[in-house]
C-alpha cells in the first residue's frame, strides 16, 4: 500500500488545562493534550484515522487551502 502525504492547516490553543487542537479542513478532527508535543501527537493520530476512513470509503480528502493567521483588535 502506498503512503499518501497530506499537508493540512491545524489550530493549537493553550488554555488553563493544557492544549486543544483541531483541523478546520476535517470536520470532527479535534483533540487535547497536557503538552504541545502530546496534542500534536494526538492530532496526527486523529487526522490519520479520519483520512484512512475517507479513503476506505472512496471519499475525497480536502486539499490544502491558503490559511491566514492574524490578530484582530476589538474595542468594547
Amino acid at each position: 500500500m502506498s503512503e499518501n502525504k497530506f499537508i493540512l492547516p491545524v489550530v493549537i490553543e493553550k488554555d488553563s488545562d493544557g492544549y486543544f487542537a483541531f483541523c478546520p479542513s476535517l470536520q470532527g478532527c479535534y483533540t487535547q493534550g497536557n503538552s504541545y508535543e502530546e496534542v500534536i501527537d494526538h492530532l496526527q493520530d486523529v487526522i490519520r484515522l479520519h483520512i484512512e476512513d475517507r479513503l476506505a470509503n472512496d471519499e475525497s480528502v480536502p486539499v490544502n487551502q491558503l490559511v491566514s493567521l492574524t490578530t484582530l483588535e476589538v474595542q468594547v
